[in-house]
């Protein structure tokens, strides 16, 4: 400690009107992290990345992080899959997700193209068409009081938001203005 914050510290001045907070870090060992780790992904299931980025704000050092990070894909608390499978499926259930939007999501969470492919490839072709069908007639409905190109631009607009391929939308939105 520096001779200023001894002074300071002594006089009775705690700095508050400095705003200037002191945080001791707490070091964690390998087994504590990993006592942590475990509890962080058995919660919900977690990307590879995320668990990083846990092992990182933890303060443990990169090739711990690794250590940790195969025992607990080897005691199958990470599972890369079946995360890309989980978020794909409550993305798309939750929040009627497209597979492009999904597709860009499992990317940012550094997921790999195999795991995302498959995790595109379980949603059911079925269900996806149904959903984009009924968020088209939703938003083409809302838009009633719109100018015909206007409301169909925004419909667009709105299914591209979502995720949806754009010749679906386009194929989509054509059969509602069709009807």
């Amino acid at each position: 400690m520096t001779s200023f914050w001894k002074e300071n510290l002594n006089a009775g001045n705690y700095l508050l009107k400095y705003n200037i907070v002191m945080v001791q870090r707490k070091y964690l060992t390998k087994e504590e992290a990993y006592q942590k780790l475990k509890q962080y992904c058995s919660y919900q299931e977690r990307s590879h990345h995320e668990a990083e980025q846990k092992l990182w704000e933890l303060g443990i050092r990169k090739d711990d992080q690794q250590e940790i990070i195969a025992k607990l894909i080897e005691e199958d608390y990470l599972n890369e899959e079946r995360f890309a499978i989980q978020y794909a499926g409550g993305k798309f259930r939750m929040k009627s997700w497209g597979k492009k939007k999904i597709s860009f999501g499992l990317k940012e969470k550094r997921v790999s193209e195999y795991c995302i492919k498959k995790a595109l490839s379980s949603i059911d072709e079925e269900d996806y068409l149904k959903t984009l069908q009924k968020l088209a007639e939703e938003k083409y409905d809302q838009l009633k009081s719109e100018q015909h190109l206007v409301r169909k631009r925004k419909t667009i607009d709105y299914l591209l938001q979502k995720g949806f391929e754009s010749n679906l939308a386009f194929r989509q939105t054509q059969q509602l203005i069709d009807k």
